[in-house]
């Protein structure tokens, strides 16, 4: 049965949507019921970040080997993972609003994401700006490993040492979730959804990379 994963991937969904606003949560000063936007919200980023590392690593694939597929891999994960990006800045700005009273705030934290997407879809721009498919796989895996860079740093860093008071959990200050109760009926949750979130936007890429292979061949 080799597409199992398939079908965990919708129960682990499923799940998380149901039991996300079913299930018990803790009772949390200021967030309260806001926080179910965790299984949505910080799950879908893990998952663009795990697809971001998966098209790094093809991307320096394919400098090393000039495989194609290398390249049409990194492609599709860069795809999928912008999607992933856009839900989790429109599910964190729903989260802003009701915590914060506001949908965005300058917060390093928030404009780092943006940044990123931002850099992302210049990718997408770049590559289609290329006719020639050896030149456009170069060059773009050259982009790819230096937008990574740049999420790390924008998101990773930057946020931590600014010196810039941040609204956001463990940045500037801030306390992390970690800090918080985040009891057992929360990470029962959690980790399952990053895993089915992850599964479906796996399951999208390998879509994806069938049509662009399809299209290739014709």
């Amino acid at each position: 049965m080799k597409n199992w994963w398939k079908v965990l991937c919708i129960i682990l969904l499923l799940y998380t949507i149901v039991w996300g606003f079913l299930g018990p949560i803790p009772n949390l000063d200021i967030i309260h019921e806001t926080i179910r936007n965790l299984y949505f919200h910080v799950t879908m980023w893990f998952g663009m970040m795990i697809l971001l590392t998966v098209s790094l690593y093809n991307s320096i694939r394919y400098l090393s080997k000039s495989d194609l597929k290398n390249d049409i891999i990194a492609s599709e994960a860069t795809n999928v993972s912008i999607l992933l990006g856009i839900l989790g800045l429109c599910t964190g700005s729903i989260w802003a609003k009701f915590t914060w009273g506001a949908w965005w705030t300058n917060d390093p934290q928030l404009n780092g994401a943006a940044i990123t997407i931002l850099a992302y879809l210049a990718y997408v721009l770049l590559r289609n700006s290329i006719e020639e498919e050896q030149k456009r796989a170069r060059i773009s895996a050259v982009y790819n490993i230096f937008a990574y860079v740049m999420m790390v740093v924008f998101i990773g860093i930057i946020p931590k040492f600014t010196g810039v008071d941040s609204l956001h959990p463990g940045k500037g200050g801030n306390p992390g979730f970690n800090t918080y109760d985040l009891d057992s009926h929360l990470r029962a949750v959690f980790y399952p959804a990053i895993i089915g979130w992850t599964l479906l936007a796996t399951w999208i890429m390998t879509i994806r990379i069938r049509i662009t292979n399809l299209q290739r061949t014709n």
